[in-house]
């Protein structure tokens, strides 16, 4: 006479405690919990092949996994298995397509991406894309596979940057994630760009530029505050040289040494927004800042080091 099992009942799977060996509680139907001496609860459940050979499946770990949601994956099984499938093969089938998501990820080709920039960014832009992306799209979309990936699906990140009032970043987020997005069609991991169909979902940005002086009374005086600068002599000697090279002032903080001749006047360097060559000539008094200030830093990579 086969023996009858009682199903187990929720209290007694969550009061379960560990002894010295690992020991098992059946619900019947194949399906049991094993307690294992550190204390950790997973789900199992044994089968039968055709062929005759014993396997087990697991189902995950309780808590995570409840009672009732063993049940269920047990009845699945059961179906299956009426139907002529094999429990084990669909279940590695399903591991294996669980696997290729979780590397085709959105957050896993975003970092992929971002590495790609390191060469062609500045540090502080990429620090700030990075930080976009933590802060802003990966608790949301990080783990989603991107090729399932939809238009509602970026919407819904983007909406909560405009609900918080910060448009500029969400208009920036959006452009970010185009990116990553058209870098995933690229490597064949993706098939379309649906934040295409999001052109005016969000609310217009304007953005703010820096107003120019122009008024020579408001020139002169802006030069005379530098003279009178009595901070830092590095930073005096940038500022009073700044006026003589029209450069971006990212460009001017990281000049270099080896970029710069002094016997012909001239600074050479790789614009890195462009990642084109500059010539910049050197005015006689951006020449003798710079020779002035050499005996101080001109044993060093930068002209202006922090």
């Amino acid at each position: 006479m086969a023996k009858i099992i009682k199903p187990l009942s929720p209290m007694q799977v969550k009061n379960a405690k560990p002894k010295e060996r690992l020991y098992r509680m059946f619900d019947g139907g194949g399906l049991y919990l094993s307690v294992y001496p550190h204390g950790s609860k997973l789900w199992h459940m044994k089968i039968r092949g055709a062929n005759g050979k014993e396997n087990v499946l697991s189902f995950g770990k309780y808590p995570d996994i409840s009672l009732e949601q063993a049940r269920q994956h047990r009845e699945e099984v059961r179906k299956l298995r009426a139907k002529g499938g094999d429990p084990v093969a669909a279940k590695k089938a399903q591991k294996a397509l669980q696997k290729e998501q979780a590397a085709n990820s959105f957050e896993v080709i975003a970092r992929e991406w971002y590495e790609k920039q390191s060469s062609a960014l500045e540090e502080r832009t990429l620090k700030n894309i990075l930080s976009r992306l933590e802060k802003d799209v990966f608790p949301w979309i990080g783990t989603k596979p991107i090729i399932d990936m939809t238009a509602p699906d970026y919407l819904a990140v983007f909406r909560k940057l405009e609900d918080r009032g910060i448009l500029e970043t969400a208009h920036r987020v959006r452009g970010i994630c185009g990116q990553i997005q058209r870098y995933a069609i690229a490597t064949g991991r993706a098939t379309y760009d649906p934040i295409t169909a999001l052109r005016g979902a969000l609310k217009p940005f304007k953005t703010k530029h820096l107003a120019a002086i122009t008024e020579p009374e408001k020139v002169g005086q802006l030069l005379r505050m530098i003279d009178g600068y009595t901070g830092s002599y590095i930073v005096a000697c940038a500022m009073r040289i700044a006026p003589y090279v029209f450069v971006r002032p990212g460009e001017l903080r990281k000049a270099l040494w080896s970029d710069i001749d002094l016997g012909r006047a001239e600074w050479r360097y790789i614009a890195t927004k462009t990642n084109t060559p500059h010539i910049v000539p050197l005015s006689k008094q951006a020449v003798t800042i710079l020779q002035e200030l050499h005996p101080l830093t001109g044993h060093g990579k930068y002209v202006f080091p922090r």
